[in-house]
């Protein structure tokens, strides 16, 4: 799963960053709204984490540009604590959840965590497909209950196919939302992470749709 981070500060910046790839995300950082539009309009992310406050261009206004052009991507949005304008602003804007500065890593990554399911249809913050289960709130994977040591980029593919269980999922699209922008992306790595990732977990777990992509199935489903 992907996610672009939008602050001006650089050390909050940064520990963001830093918080949501230790949880397993691949993350981009935009330090003005030029290039947050830029990258929001360009790139495909599964949630945007958006300062509000930011040179070039004010962070509602690219909220506003991004949902004009129908970009349904889930945004939370960062405010000043007690600036309760900017929290309506920004939910009448497109923002999907807020959060008031100054606030706790883990509460940003909770609210993410929700926004991404919610998106995607799943109604329980484990992801299961019958013995094979994903937790992203600990970024831990578990089959028959053991634990099942997964690679970054292992965990993203699975993580992506969970999210999005029962639909055919590309290789160009498992490619967009594995790598950060600044990443050196190659679709034929996929396939690499998939042969690993049925080694690891049994080969009935993600099937093949020949000239489409990948499924996750429940074995014998």
């Amino acid at each position: 799963m992907r996610v672009l981070v939008v602050e001006d500060e650089a050390l909050l910046a940064q520990q963001l960053a830093s918080a949501l790839g230790e949880a397993g995300y691949a993350v981009d950082c935009a330090a003005d709204g030029e290039r947050a539009d830029f990258l929001g309009q360009t790139e495909r992310y599964d949630a945007v984490v958006l300062d509000l406050g930011l040179p070039k261009v004010d962070g509602l206004t690219i909220l506003r540009r991004w949902r004009d052009a129908g970009l349904a991507v889930p945004v939370l949005v960062l405010t000043a604590r007690g600036s309760w304008h900017e929290k309506v602003q920004g939910i009448d804007g497109g923002a999907d959840d807020y959060v008031a500065k100054p606030f706790r890593i883990e509460e940003v990554l909770a609210r993410l965590r929700a926004l991404i399911r919610r998106a995607s249809g799943q109604l329980t913050p484990e992801l299961r497909c019958g013995a094979l289960a994903l937790d992203p709130r600990a970024a831990k994977v578990t089959l028959n209950g053991a634990a099942v040591r997964l690679t970054s980029h292992e965990f993203r593919v699975l993580s992506y196919l969970m999210h999005h269980r029962g639909r055919v999922v590309s290789q160009t699209e498992l490619t967009e939302h594995i790598y950060a922008q600044s990443a050196d992306r190659d679709s034929n790595t996929v396939e690499v992470f998939i042969a690993r990732l049925r080694r690891k977990l049994g080969a009935s777990f993600i099937e093949t749709v020949r000239g489409l992509g990948y499924r996750i199935v429940e074995p014998n489903e």
